[in-house]
């Protein structure tokens, strides 16, 4: 009940001001678990993200958030807190299993879930290489994924400035079909597997963002 009165008062308040274009919406499924998988610009991807669906959507949140003070960090936190937001503490191996349980909780109870698969927020603008965490959740709870590209969000901060700008920047939030992996050969090594579901993952949301992609750093040999 709070999250749909929290939703009904924050979401037309953030499609009023950033005017989102948002298209596949047909293509999430009324019931039962999903996975959402987007590519990751800038902090307001998790503000626009939640609002955008018309399922409840959870997703991991820095602890660290709920850290910090300020009339912006509290708004942030209550906004976090309405979406259902789960805060975890990062920066650990212990952690990130830990989020991945969360995750694959909120699925089992046949929720939406979403994940930014490459772990962080692109400095350059290029799509980064994928973690393979979303192949993790896809081969534990079968939840259907869903690509989705989110296009001109990097563009509504400017450098040094707390609060993001109005309405000058275009916003997308493209939203694809299911993925399809059953051409994936499921009796390959789990880490061969698990990197190439991971890899299908980001293709499809490339094809969303319309962003390059980033080249993997060699391996130096000592």
């Amino acid at each position: 009940m709070f999250y749909k009165t929290a939703h009904r008062l924050v979401a037309p308040i953030i499609k009023a001001w950033w005017r989102p274009k948002v298209t596949g919406l047909e293509n999430v499924p009324e019931t039962g678990p999903v996975i959402i998988a987007a590519n990751h610009h800038a902090n307001v991807d998790s503000f626009l993200v939640p609002v955008v669906f018309n399922r409840k959507v959870r997703y991991i949140i820095k602890a660290d958030f709920w850290h910090k003070t300020g009339l912006t960090a509290r708004i942030k936190q209550r906004f976090f807190e309405a979406v259902g937001s789960i805060p975890v503490e990062r920066g650990t191996l212990k952690s990130a299993h830990g989020s991945l349980e969360k995750a694959r909780q909120v699925l089992e109870e046949g929720g939406v879930f979403a994940i930014y698969p490459e772990g962080t927020r692109s400095k350059t603008g290029k799509l980064g290489r994928g973690r393979t965490g979303i192949a993790w959740l896809e081969e534990k709870t079968s939840a259907p994924v869903i690509p989705v590209g989110l296009v001109g969000t990097e563009k509504l901060f400017v450098p040094g400035k707390t609060l993001p700008r109005p309405r000058r920047a275009k916003l997308e939030v493209r939203i694809g079909t299911p993925i399809d992996f059953s051409d994936i050969d499921r009796s390959l090594p789990e880490n061969r597997r698990r990197r190439a579901i991971t890899d299908r993952v980001m293709e499809e949301i490339q094809k969303l963002s319309g962003q390059e992609r980033e080249t993997p750093q060699p391996k130096t040999e000592h």
